[in-house]
């Protein structure tokens, strides 16, 4: 019968981590990862991913969770910042509290925080969820932070290196941090 499960599972047995015989420059060592992983079905297809994907859809969805609730919207602006190379939105988000006057916001502190610069970096994803979650929710101490500070995140600045599957660089093969 077929199954039709289908998603991310974290797998594999006997895994171990040791240095090796090669050498690098100097005195230190390479180190090796092993793993077994048995495979159920002869004709499954299987992918190995270095951690848990995020995709680009993953923080759109989030992005929409957030903004369909009604007091998380009069807390955060979504705009688009440019678009990359392949015509994906590169997104900025604002949050603070935007109740304010003109003049208590001018006087804030801004703070930037930025993710994904390199796409195979998928943990910052879900840390950037964290923060979102966290600055736009109830908490005394994000109310605090929304009065004191603006906040400008560019939740994923590489999309089009997400979307490719690259590890550090952008569709153009540019590491951005260089």
């Amino acid at each position: 019968a077929r199954s039709s499960t289908v998603g991310w599972r974290r797998r594999g047995e006997s895994v171990c981590y040791y240095q090796n015989r090669t050498r690098r420059r100097g005195a230190q060592y390479f180190y090796t990862l092993t793993f077994s992983l048995v495979f159920a079905h002869v004709a499954d297809v299987c992918y190995l991913a270095y951690c848990y994907p995020h995709t680009l859809t993953d923080l759109r969805l989030h992005l929409r969770r957030l903004q369909s609730s009604a007091a998380i919207a009069r807390r955060l602006r979504r705009r688009s910042l440019c678009t990359s190379l392949a015509g994906n939105r590169v997104e900025v988000l604002t949050i603070t509290s935007f109740t304010s006057s003109a003049e208590e916001l001018a006087s804030r502190k801004g703070v930037f925080i930025s993710a994904r610069v390199h796409p195979g970096e998928t943990n910052a994803s879900y840390m950037m969820e964290g923060i979102l979650d966290y600055l736009t929710g109830p908490s005394l101490g994000a109310k605090a932070l929304r009065d004191s500070c603006v906040f400008k995140i560019v939740p994923m600045l590489n999309p089009d290196g997400v979307v490719a599957g690259n590890y550090r660089c952008s569709l153009a093969g540019v590491d951005l941090n260089r």
